[in-house]
């Protein structure tokens, strides 16, 4: 099939970044990471630090973002033949939270049935039991982990459970971390936005990283309303684009919008104010619940909805986001909402400025 003039290949959304810009650490303060501002019409960018934003904002704007908290779903299980099996759990297989898909390191040799055991930072030794293998969307096989009590899974997660960093974080890269160190509890604390309040993600909402509880009080006493989503980020946020720009597919989320966020932003909205999106999950939140204009709220939903060239803006003004790999539906998301050229021409300044990048990276405004 020939392709159309106006379609789009993968090579039109990649960028050189050097090795060395990718972020192994976050800063020590939240809100002292770099910004980008992306001013769309004016075509103008400005370089500030991400506690300076509150001066691109206006009394009665919304701020929607995501409460989802990320489960400690990087499991050490050891198989009683010996060897570990490193796990990293994606979501609860059903309303019961007890049987969670799972990627393994390696299966070749793991067994239904087969007993694991997780140890753990209090000297519990837990009990897990391989009762499946299935297959995922990414056609790639994948484990179904009973982790026991419903009851108890958090709590099994907590003590025993450590952050799933993304791989391009070399200290995550297929090590134990010593729980004596404080490590563990570092990383669990740190890939976590000071708003989560909802478990069920295993990627962070790297948007809302930035964001400190000084910087939230400032927001509100300037008359900046600042309300919430949940969309329990899956494991479709790291799925490379494999195929063409238009025929990728993203795994199903799910995700749920109260009542009072869906009303601030529709009086937002009809006031002529703005919305802004932190973050690609609140924009697809958001983005998948508009209603000929408005919000709908959403109590228990599922989205799969893959923003792309094309895609008419129905909710969200201005986003903010962090810096994303390269040719990655992130990506292509960002360049939707302000214009591939224009984020191309933004992500080379961001190298040329030696910005940090990805999920402990600095961050971007595009207003």
């Amino acid at each position: 099939m020939e392709k159309q003039k106006n379609e789009l290949d993968l090579k039109d959304f990649e960028f050189e970044l050097p090795p060395e810009l990718i972020a192994q650490e976050p800063l020590e303060k939240r809100d002292t990471s770099r910004l980008l501002v992306v001013d769309r019409e004016e075509n103008t960018l400005q370089h500030v630090q991400f506690k300076d934003i509150l001066r691109f904002f206006k009394v009665g704007d919304v701020i929607v973002a995501n409460d989802t908290q990320v489960i400690p779903a990087k499991l050490f299980a050891r198989r009683k033949s010996g060897g570990i099996v490193k796990l990293l759990l994606l979501k609860s297989t059903g309303k019961t939270a007890t049987v969670w898909e799972a990627l393994a390191t390696s299966m070749k040799r793991l067994k239904v049935g087969e007993e694991l055991l997780l140890d753990s930072t209090s000297g519990k030794v837990y009990s897990l039991l391989l009762k499946d293998l299935t297959t995922g969307p990414d056609g790639f096989k994948r484990l179904l982990i009973d982790l026991g009590d419903r009851e108890s899974v958090f709590e099994v997660l907590k003590d025993a459970g450590y952050a799933p960093l993304p791989p391009y974080i070399q200290q995550a890269q297929d090590k134990l971390a010593d729980a004596n160190s404080g490590n563990r509890l570092k990383d669990l604390n740190r890939y976590q936005t000071v708003f989560a309040r909802n478990p069920g993600a295993v990627a962070a909402p790297t948007a809302g990283l930035h964001f400190t509880n000084e910087l939230i009080a400032q927001l509100n006493d300037y008359g900046i309303e600042l309300h919430k989503i949940t969309l329990h980020v899956g494991p479709g946020t790291f799925k490379p684009i494999s195929t063409s720009v238009h025929e990728h597919t993203i795994e199903a989320e799910r995700y749920s919008i109260a009542r009072e966020t869906a009303t601030a932003v529709n009086e937002a909205k009809k006031r002529g104010s703005r919305i802004i999106a932190v973050g690609t999950t609140s924009l697809r939140a958001l983005e998948s619940a508009a209603d000929n204009g408005l919000l709908k709220a959403v109590e228990d939903g599922s989205t799969s909805l893959y923003v792309k060239p094309g895609h008419q803006f129905k909710i969200v003004d201005s986003l903010i986001t962090n810096f994303h790999l390269s040719g990655s539906s992130l990506l292509v998301l960002v360049a939707a909402f302000a214009g591939r050229q224009q984020i191309l021409r933004a992500y080379k300044e961001a190298v040329e400025q030696r910005y940090r990048f990805y999920s402990y990276g600095d961050a971007m405004l595009i207003l």
